[in-house]
């Protein structure tokens, strides 16, 4: 029977650690398009778009960490 337990919390922590990364993926991938259609229309705005645009990215990325260190602790603890 646990051996049941632990590899669903395994399985869990799979889909937990790849939903987070997909996500994060997808969120990146909006961020650099909607930037580029930003620069494409206002060039004169390119430094204040490409930086938020990296802040952005950043603030995405640090989420898929939480995503992944959660799933992994689920792993470790389950």
């Amino acid at each position: 029977m646990l051996s049941i337990v632990l590899a669903s919390a395994g399985i869990g922590a799979g889909i937990a650690a790849g939903g987070a990364v997909i996500g994060a993926g997808i969120g990146i991938g909006q961020i650099g398009a909607a930037a580029g259609e930003g620069i494409a229309r206002q060039p004169e705005a390119a430094g204040t778009i490409r930086g938020n645009a990296l802040l952005l990215s950043a603030l995405v990325e640090g989420v898929a960490f939480f995503g992944v260190v959660v799933g992994l602790l689920l792993a470790l603890n389950g």
